[in-house]
């Protein structure tokens, strides 16, 4: 069985359906999302929709809950905090009714599921260095976690008491070791690869693998920039930052 596993679309359709279609490919899936379907992007409707439509596993992410008013801005620049209030006053009831409905964490037998950490996960904090995610790994009950959130995919292993961190795109799993996959970002990637990034868990193979996808830069960065909203973010889409 595979697992598709994706996150922070973050309104970009182009770079979701990329995405999507790629996965096709793939054979038989089970898709999981990690959150932040809407938020800088110019279709946070038609992301919710897509999300509904292909209905994958799905935890919140801090811009579905600051749409609908149920996490803090405090903490956004004011790029981030323009978007949220456009999104918000784009999306319809129902919309913002299914935003709502999300919860922070999933978790079975296989895996869990968080956009930025177990310790509080209300509190969407990062996971940017070993020290988080050890106390991350640490509290896990799974062996496998999945995280978004920073938009830079990497892979944190744990042996014992023993961390390590790779970029590597593709790796084999031990038994003997917990794992933690940051999937990077569909919409919005900031490891300076503009491709949409999202992960294939094949529990047959026992491979994790973080891949990469084209989609149509330009055509993402017009309705940005046709929508009214920061001209930075159309900008950073091409920077991956």
């Amino acid at each position: 069985m595979k697992y598709a596993i994706f996150s922070d679309m973050h309104g970009n359709l182009e770079a979701y359906k990329a995405v999507l279609s790629a996965l096709e490919g793939e054979g038989k899936l089970k898709y999981f999302c990690l959150g932040d379907i809407v938020g800088y992007g110019a279709d946070p409707k038609a992301c919710i929709a897509m999300t509904k439509e292909i209905d994958p596993v799905l935890v919140c992410g801090n811009h579905d809950w600051a749409a609908v008013g149920l996490a803090s801005t405090e903490y956004f620049n004011d790029y981030a905090k323009m978007a949220v209030l456009w999104t918000s006053s784009v999306l319809d009831e129902g919309d913002k009714e299914y935003l709502r409905s999300l919860k922070l964490t999933y978790l079975d037998k296989d895996m869990t599921l968080v956009h930025g950490t177990l310790m509080r996960p209300e509190l969407f904090e990062y996971v940017f260095d070993i020290d988080t995610a050890y106390k991350m790994m640490s509290i896990m009950s799974t062996k496998m976690a999945f995280i978004g959130h920073s938009h830079v995919p990497g892979i944190f292993t744990l042996e014992g008491k023993n961390i390590e961190y790779t970029a590597v795109r593709k790796i084999s799993i031990s038994k003997d070791k917990k794992y933690l996959v940051n999937v990077g970002s569909v919409g919005q990637p900031r490891d300076g690869d503009w491709l949409a990034s999202f992960c294939i868990w094949d529990r047959d193979a026992r491979t994790i693998e973080i891949k990469r996808v084209e989609y149509d830069i330009n055509k993402a960065r017009q309705k940005i920039i046709d929508a009214g909203l920061p001209l930075f973010l159309a900008e950073r889409l091409g920077e991956g930052r």
